[in-house]
């Protein structure tokens, strides 16, 4: 059965970080590429950051550009989401999701993953 679990969710003021955790339970992890998505109040899921199985290709929605960062260790079947700079407007339930495709260059398509996490709570106060 596979699981995905975030974790490092919270509340910070403007211009804090946060590190974000998914900690998936999946046969041969380094095959999949995973995904960050949000979602806040109002709006649709947006697409945020994504790594590639291997070598580890990045890929960033603009808005998030030059403060996040997605990273993976898989040896521990983990993948994070380094968030500085932090903005009210990245205030969103914010998921991992696991694609199992192996591009170079990572999906930014929410359909085509294909193991999504229960979310965990971001909130950026002003």
């Amino acid at each position: 059965q596979v699981q995905l679990i975030e974790s490092g969710g919270g509340l910070v003021q403007t211009g804090g970080s946060l590190r974000l955790s998914c900690a998936a339970t999946i046969r041969a992890f380094s095959s999949y590429t995973m995904g960050w998505f949000r979602q806040a109040p109002g709006k649709e899921r947006e697409f945020v950051a994504a790594i590639s199985w291997s070598p580890g290709n990045t890929r960033y929605a603009d808005s998030v550009k030059g403060r996040f960062t997605i990273s993976r260790d898989n040896a521990k079947n983990t993948v994070y989401l380094q968030m500085n700079s932090l903005k009210p407007e990245d205030t969103a339930v914010y998921y991992c999701a696991a694609a199992f495709i192996m591009d170079l260059i990572p999906t930014m398509t929410a359909p085509t993953y294909n193991y999504w996490g229960q979310g965990t709570q971001v909130t950026v106060s002003s």
